[in-house]
Formats: C-alpha cells, structure tokens, sequence
C-alpha cells in the first residue's frame, strides 16, 4: 500500500510541473512561427526568414518526435501501473525515462531559440517581446491573453 501511495505521489508531483513546463516549450515553439509570420512588423529581412524557416521546421519536427515519444513513455508506464502489485523499479524507470525525454526536449527547444534570437537585432528583439513575452516557467495561471488576443494588439 505504501508503494502504491509513494507511486501516486511522485506521478502527481512530476506531472504537474512538467505540464507547465510543455506549456511554456509550446510557448517557445511559438516564437519561431510568430517572427515569420509577423516578418513584416519586426522588420525582418528576407535573409533574415531564410535562416528562420528551417530553424522552425526542425523545431516543429522536434516537438512531434517528442510528443509521440512522451506519449509512448506515458503508455509504458500506464502498462507498468496497470497491475496490482506492480514492480516498483520499473515504475521507477518509466518516470525517469518520462523526465528525460522532457529534459532533452527543453533543452533542444532553448538551443534553438537562442539561434533564432542570434538572428534578431536588439530593436526586433523588443518587438518580438512585445508581442510575445516570456513567462516564468511554472507559473500556471498568469497568462491573461490568448495568442489570438496578443496578436490582435498587433
């Protein structure tokens, strides 16, 4: 019973900052899309969205790969879980493999935001922050406008 308790509490205390934390990574994914679509208003150049578009893709392509692979893990671990007496160690692997997976993902996303802002000047750096701040991660709860909403201040 113990084990099953310890289980449930580490599935609820890594999961929910690991939901705010793909919140912000979705964030992130939206700033590479957000600076090529809105090129005109940040005054990018052509050479500029050049270099930005693959940039994007591969974050996109990236996002997938880790969304079905953090899906895959999760149904692992479900499989894991699904017996009373379940093996504990493996339980214990299955979360470590979930955090992992989120970990190299996080930090693959910062990589690629830090060369998509190598490409901005200071002045279009502050336009793209206009339009879309950064929020602390793990603050759930403090965005008051939709990315809709934003854009229509725009």
């Amino acid at each position: 019973m113990r084990k099953l308790m310890l289980s449930l509490v580490l599935t609820v205390v890594l999961a929910v900052p690991a939901f705010s934390q793909m919140m912000n990574m979705n964030h992130m994914g939206d700033m590479g899309g957000l600076c090529i679509e809105h090129a005109d208003i940040l005054g990018l150049t052509d050479g500029q969205v050049a270099k930005m578009k693959p940039l994007h893709y591969e974050m996109q392509k990236n996002m997938a790969r880790f969304n079905a692979d953090l899906k895959i893990a999760e149904i692992e671990h479900m499989e894991i879980m699904d017996v009373k007496n379940f093996d504990m160690d493996k339980a214990h692997a299955s979360v470590e493999k979930m955090e992992g997976l989120k970990k190299s993902h996080q930090m693959a996303m910062l990589v690629t935001m830090k060369d998509m802002r190598t490409l901005l000047t200071d002045d279009q750096f502050k336009k793209m922050n206009k339009m879309m701040p950064m929020k602390p991660v793990g603050k759930p709860g403090r965005e008051k406008h939709t990315k809709k909403k934003r854009m229509q201040k725009h």
